[in-house]
């Protein structure tokens, strides 16, 4: 026995809480309350026993017991519903016939139910046979009538009986069983208590969907002097579907209580304490009790229905919130409409009062005739009337013209030219007069004119009044301020529907470019998942939550080649899921070749599936991906993976600290991993020459101290990017610059310090601390050495190489102390392998494309091109920048392939073969334009050089632009056939992904960044489908004119003699996504591994 429970909590997180009836009980309730009011004299022998049986429940319930069956009581309101029907019959001596052969069923026997159908058959054969002979004095009709009516009456009646015959069996039979569970739980009751045990239920065996009843010994209870009793409950561990009922006392021998509980279909287990409904408790010695559902489901089958059931409710509450952004949507769009049309209302106003006022001034020109050059007839007329003109040729610089056409309006030339007629010559003898019948507009208050010798777009000599037309007012118009009025009503509708037409067509291209970028998306996010098909894959493609896939493993491509045995081990959400590791499984042989395969359940709570592969079921070699492991992304669970937070210390960032590559980098990674849902933030030096109109919110956020410094923390949003901005008040970047002081490595490794101190202080616990290149690499050492043990113990440290030319010793140094490191392309990764301060470090290193920013280079969304355009029309978008572009630069506009180069003019940029490109892009009558700087002055004047004589000797065909343009590189991108990128060594290069974006083809040398996106139409077509795309452009190995000319050559042929190919191939490469979509997976992945 246990001790009564102390006050406090009660067991496993339930409270006491005031008993609530469970619809077992008010339906006890409730069929009680029936009894009471159905009880009626009826036949002695089947009405008396009811109202015995009632008032003995009545009786005990006044008493406080409790009878331990329901049953019984149903059984008694079923009987006293047999006992009214039988009252309504209409034969006494058939009911009493029935009773009696009930009572003899009572007393074991059951014969005469079978006499008595013999009765009730022969009393409906004799009926039969009455109305066969009909009555005397009756006729043949009325015989027939009554026939009719006395075999319906019989019918119903012998329906009737055998109802009652039916139901006072099945009354039998639920006193016989009430009768024998009586004496089940009497029996259960008495062998209970001879062993002390103070609880048992009935029925013994439970099953899902069942009402039982629980008892329980007070005497055996720490609850043996305690008056109230109540039992509180749930099911399957305590986790569903909480109650409380109330126990009242029994009249079986010893002191046991009882009260009835539903198992719900879901239940496998019932877990319960017995209390006072305050602070005294008997749970089973602090272990609860607990009775065992068979049957039904199974703890792995609950967990699944309690994520089915949880993927509803998330449905739901998506429905709802909705449902509930759609609401506030078109209240902020009936606010705007508001706000809209008051603008228009008040612009209405405005522009209706300028034009009263050009108008009242020309109406102080106007005339009605002018004498010997115009006149009308009659003079006095109005808005609709036909008129006649009269103009004299001789007054003016028509006089010798063949025709004389008159171009006018009205109202200060308003709705532009609504008069256009020929005049013919008049028989006037006074002058040479010629005249039109014009129709005067409606609502004109003046008319304007001018006389010409065509009609419009075709005259050339044009008589203007001398440059102020003609004009003359109509004498019978509405008055004006009618006029007025109804013209800013006019105006005011004009300037809606303007409105509406703009609005519609931006929201139509809102909702095209999202379409096209989830479209982009869901095209990477494949390529993402078919990237290591040569290795691993699944089926189907898509992984589903809930559902079952089979993985496909070819170990031929791995360590585990050769081995006779491969097995899959497995789990799911990165290895954290609740049901732990899934046991080995070995894999078996697939029908494509070497392949083997298995089948994997996903649960419903899934959003990863995770596995590594070996050669035995207890381990040996492990493949695992180079200690990555194998991941592939879940969709549709009800779980949702925990956002991580990312921190990036660098010291660029564009649009608003640029200098290279680098803060193109650091923006768009970090909005690409944004838009999955992780938290980022960027830390960056408050330089006194940074852009801040590219700075949303930005104000000042705190101070600290460090190393005897203060520094000053302002925030701001850059391009939906969280920004600390850290401005130590020692000056350091008061510079005017980014780089170039004497003192760069002193500055920024300040910076980094105060950045790591930053963190701390303010108490960030980042899950990733990511440095970038030589400038932040000191946050790797610095974060292990003097922060990893005090409170940023938490955070990893992931560091990327952009360019190995630069700092090669920080970056050694930051390559040992980071716990992953990248660089911007694979290929790259390969090229710097053997530097002495990558080599030593390659197990962590890997290489990860860089990407453009979609939302930036967008032909379809951009400001400085002519059309907007897409793959589907990048034929006619391209023609137009073309024109665009050769009109801004003063080349000849012509159809000619041209050929872009946007690049800063560096050795490391191929310069020489710069050079040689632009001529022999000249040699084949072809057009080049060059967008560019050089930062060191001797290789800027060479080019000044060379534009010198590039201008006079092909102005019409090569235009060199030696400074940095923005907008202008837009239309370089968008207008020309061709981006030349003959780089000596790229880590990764943006140009000629932006190339792509915009449907120019990329001509390239092999090497680095540019080897691993372009690939070649004649030679790269397995390597192009090994990543699931198609070849996209041109490339040569050399670094000399030979390798430029092999490409360039081929191009140039291909834009002159395959046009509509070389069209399909824009076409193509503008659908290919070299955005961040598919980068910010990778760099997820490593974020991954580098916290395992």
């Amino acid at each position: 026995m246990s001790n009564a429970r102390p006050n406090g909590p009660a067991p496993k997180g339930f409270a006491p809480k005031t008993p609530v009836g469970t619809s077992t009980q008010k339906r006890e309730q409730r069929n009680n309350e029936d009894k009471k009011d159905s009880i009626s004299p009826t036949s002695s022998k089947l009405a008396e026993p009811v109202k015995k049986m009632v008032e003995s429940k009545v009786n005990s319930e006044e008493q406080g017991k409790f009878e331990p069956s329901l049953e019984g009581e149903v059984e008694a309101e079923r009987i006293d519903e047999i006992g009214h029907q039988v009252e309504e019959s209409s034969s006494i001596s058939e009911v009493s016939s029935i009773a009696e052969s009930n009572q003899e069923m009572e007393n074991g026997s059951i014969d005469r139910v079978g006499e008595d159908e013999a009765g009730l058959q022969q009393k409906k054969t004799a009926s039969k046979s009455y109305n066969e002979n009909g009555a005397d004095g009756l006729s043949s009709e009325e015989r027939d009538l009554s026939s009719v009516k006395n075999v319906t009456v019989a019918d119903k009646s012998i329906e009737t009986d055998k109802k009652l015959i039916e139901e006072a069996s099945t009354k039998l039979k639920l006193e016989a069983e009430a009768n024998l569970r009586k004496e089940q739980i009497t029996r259960l009751a008495e062998e209970n208590f001879l062993r002390g045990n103070k609880l048992f239920v009935f029925p013994e065996v439970v099953q899902p969907d069942q009402d039982i009843e629980v008892f329980l010994n007070r005497s055996l209870s720490t609850l043996n002097n305690e008056p109230d009793i109540l039992l509180m409950g749930a099911f399957n561990d305590w986790r569903w579907k909480s109650f409380t009922m109330r126990l009242k006392r029994t009249h079986l021998i010893g002191d046991w209580w009882s009260c009835q509980i539903h198992v719900p279909k879901e239940a496998y287990k019932i877990d319960f304490v017995f209390f006072n409904g305050q602070s005294v408790y008997d749970n089973n010695d602090k272990k609860d009790f607990c009775i065992y559902v068979e049957g039904g489901m199974d703890v792995f089958q609950f967990e699944d229905f309690l994520l089915e059931e949880k993927r509803k409710e998330l449905e739901k509450l998506a429905k709802e919130l909705a449902e509930e952004e759609r609401q506030a949507e078109e209240q902020r769009r009936i606010e705007a409409e508001k706000a809209a049309n008051e603008a228009d209302r008040a612009q209405a106003k405005v522009e209706t009062e300028k034009q009263r006022e050009m108008l009242q001034q020309l109406l102080k020109k106007a005339a009605k005739s002018v004498e010997n050059v115009w006149y009308i007839e009659p003079t006095e007329f109005k808005g609709k009337d036909s008129v006649r003109l009269y103009y004299n040729r001789n007054s003016g610089p028509l006089a010798h013209s063949k025709e004389i056409w008159i171009h006018g309006g009205h109202n200060n030339w308003k709705d532009g030219l609504t008069i256009v007629e020929k005049l013919v010559s008049s028989v006037k003898k006074d002058g040479d007069w010629w005249y039109a019948d014009v129709v005067v507009p409606d609502r004109a208050l003046v008319l304007n004119w001018v006389f010409a010798d065509g009609p419009p777009r075709k005259a050339i000599v044009y008589d203007n009044n001398h440059n102020q037309d003609f004009h003359t007012i109509v004498p019978k118009c509405i008055s004006e301020e009618p006029y007025w009025v109804e013209e800013e009503r006019r105006m005011y509708k004009k300037l809606q529907e303007e409105r509406r037409l703009r609005e519609e067509a931006i929201r139509a291209k809102a909702k095209k470019t999202a379409r096209m970028k989830a479209e982009t998306k869901e095209r990477s996010l494949k390529r993402f998942l078919l990237s290591q098909k040569h290795i691993v894959y699944t089926e189907p493609l898509d992984v589903q939550a809930g559902s079952t896939v089979t993985v496909f493993y070819n170990p031929a491509s791995t360590v585990l080649n050769g081995k006779p045995e491969v097995w899959f081990r497995g789990s799911f959400n990165r290895w954290t899921h609740r049901m732990g590791p899934l046991p080995p499984q070995k894999m078996l042989p697939a029908e494509n070749g070497s392949r083997v395969k298995t089948t994997v359940k996903v649960p419903l709570d899934a959003y990863m599936m995770d596995f590594v592969f070996s050669e035995k079921e207890d381990g040996g070699i492990f493949d695992n991906k180079n200690g990555m492991d194998y991941h592939i992304p879940v969709f549709g669970g009800v779980t949702k993976e925990p956002p991580m937070h990312i921190v990036h210390i660098a010291v660029e960032m564009a649009p608003i600290a640029k200098v290279g590559g680098l803060g193109d980098v650091v923006t768009s990674l970090s909005r690409a991993v944004q838009e999955l849902n992780h938290h980022v933030d960027i830390i960056l030096p408050k330089y006194d020459c940074l852009n801040l109109s590219n700075v949303k919110d930005f104000q000042y956020n705190r101070s600290y101290s460090w190393g005897d410094t203060e520094i000053k923390v302002w925030f701001g949003k850059v391009e939906g990017l969280s920004v600390y901005f850290l401005e130590p008040q020692n000056g350091f970047f008061y510079k005017g610059c980014i780089y170039g002081c004497g003192n760069d490595a002193e500055r920024f490794g300040f910076f980094c310090h105060a950045a790591l101190e930053f963190l701390l202080q303010s108490g960030f616990h980042p899950d990733i601390i990511h440095c970038h290149d030589w400038s932040s690499a000191p946050v790797a050492w610095l974060f292990k050495d003097h922060y990893v043990h005090y409170g940023l113990s938490k955070a990893r440290v992931v560091f990327t190489i952009h360019n190995l030319e630069f700092g090669a010793h920080s970056i050694g140094k930051a390559m040992t102390y980071a716990d992953k490191a990248t660089t911007v392309s694979h290929t790259y990764s390969k090229e710097v392998a053997g530097n002495p301060a990558i080599a030593s470090h390659l197990y962590k290193f890997h290489g990860i494309l860089n990407g453009i920013d979609p939302d930036i280079w967008d032909p379809y969304n951009d400001s400085f091109i002519p059309m907007s355009y897409t793959s589907d029309n990048v034929v006619e978008g391209k023609r137009a920048a073309k024109q665009a572009l050769q009109k801004r630069l003063g080349l000849k506009t012509a159809d000619l392939p041209l050929v872009g180069i946007i690049t800063r003019l560096t050795h490391q940029k191929g310069i020489h073969l710069i050079k040689h490109a632009i001529w022999r892009t000249l040699d084949r009558n072809g057009q080049v334009v060059l967008l560019g700087s050089a930062p060191d002055p001797r290789i800027q004047n060479d080019f000044v050089n060379l534009a010198n004589q590039l201008h006079s000797s092909h102005a019409d065909r090569a235009r060199l632009c030696l400074t940095y343009d923005e907008p202008l590189s837009h239309l370089i991108y968008a207008g020309a056939d061709f981006i030349l990128v003959p780089s000596i060594f790229e880590p990764c290069g943006l140009t000629q992904l932006t190339a792509m974006r915009f449907g120019s083809i990329p001509v390239v040398r092999k090497t680095g960044g540019l080897y691993d996106t372009v690939f070649d139409v004649d030679n790269d077509k397995e390597r192009a489908e090994a990543q699931d795309l198609e070849p996209n452009g041109f490339s040569f190995d050399g670094a000399d004119a030979g390798g430029v000319d092999y490409a360039l050559n081929r191009a140039i042929t291909a834009w002159y003699e395959g046009r509509d190919w070389f069209n399909s191939l824009c076409k193509r490469v503008m659908e290919q996504d070299w955005s961040w979509n598919r980068p910010a997976l990778d760099y997820m992945e490593l974020y991954h591994a580098a916290r395992k």
